[in-house]
């Protein structure tokens, strides 16, 4: 679900679609998204379309197309703020531990929204340049947790090993091969082979 550029992971940029929004305007994007979430819990993600979002929000299709450019990049963006607030616990133990810990957390987290996530496996494979931006910061969101978890100054390959996992163990869930409920200990028990492999 997604992908990693060569080198060091930058700062993660702002959960919304658009940077350099005004008060107003970012207020409008948090009512579609909020919109765009109300509507996931009532219809398939495949009968969603922006207008029906800008309906639910109470704004024009128009206004809705000034910040996302299509439906793949509203879900995207939904799942970024989604996973972009999650507070990580307090972590113990070795440095594998504490990865395991951090990567059970976040599974956990996006298996308590199973809708969202399914969407989002099918809206972050789509074309759009600004989902592709939305992979590559998600991308960037893992490794950087995970590099935190191992002490801050892992070796990036193990790094992004432990991306590529994850990823496809989110992807596999999306597709319905890994149940949500088996997503969490799957990827624990996969990050302890890893890393203590890797040592």
């Amino acid at each position: 679900m997604s992908s990693l550029p060569s080198g060091a992971p930058s700062g993660l940029p702002s959960a919304l679609p658009r940077r350099g929004l005004n008060a107003r305007q970012a207020e409008t994007v948090e009512k579609l998204l909020d919109a765009a979430s109300a509507l996931l819990e009532e219809s398939a993600y495949d009968d969603l379309t922006v207008r029906l979002v800008a309906g639910r929000a109470g704004v024009s299709p128009a206004t809705a197309y000034t910040y996302f450019s299509s439906k793949d990049h509203v879900f995207a963006s939904l799942f970024w703020r989604y996973v972009a607030g999650a507070e990580l616990p307090e972590l113990t133990g070795d440095p594998a531990r504490r990865v395991q810990q951090t990567v059970r957390h976040l599974a956990d987290h996006i298996a308590g929204s199973p809708a969202l996530a399914a969407a989002a496996t099918k809206s972050l494979l789509g074309g759009d340049p600004d989902v592709e931006q939305l992979r590559l910061t998600i991308g960037r969101h893992w490794y950087e947790l995970f590099d935190a978890a191992l002490g801050g100054d892992a070796d990036p390959v193990l790094l992004r090993t432990l991306t590529f996992v994850f990823s496809g163990a989110l992807l596999e869930a999306g597709m319905g091969i890994l149940g949500y409920d088996e997503l969490g200990p799957q990827v624990e028990a996969a990050f302890g082979v890893v890393v203590r492999g890797n040592a």
